[in-house]
């Protein structure tokens, strides 16, 4: 079984078809993508409702999960920051991780081929 690894990259919204577009490019062929809030270094901001100042310090951003076993990590992690880097406080954060097993539930296969294109395993 091959070495497997999971990325969540935590970016713009706006950067959300560019960004599928470029890692398909590279080969990586499946993804989940969550709508989040959080803050990091901008810490929010201020808004006005109803005359009351509050304080809004969980932003809008997206989640885009992948493993990957075939296409290098150094690979995903230079194309993640080529689109999404604007050098402006909130680009967002990728994470790396070891992924112990992965299981295809329809059909039961395990490890780096329950990740695969099925497609993949006949050539």
């Amino acid at each position: 079984m091959r070495k497997m690894t999971k990325i969540d990259i935590i970016t713009r919204p706006g950067k959300l078809e560019e960004l599928k577009d470029a890692l398909a490019d590279i080969g990586v062929t499946g993804m989940t993508v969550s709508q989040v809030f959080g803050c990091g270094l901008q810490k929010g901001h201020t808004e006005v409702y109803r005359g009351k100042e509050y304080t809004i310090n969980l932003l809008a951003g997206i989640k885009i999960e992948i493993v990957v076993c075939e296409v290098p990590v150094a690979t995903v992690v230079d194309t993640v920051k080529k689109i999404c880097r604007t050098g402006k406080i909130g680009d967002g954060k990728i994470f790396i991780y070891p992924v112990e097993n992965a299981v295809r539930i329809r059909t039961g296969e395990e490890g780096d081929i329950a990740i695969m294109d099925p497609q993949d395993l006949k050539s």
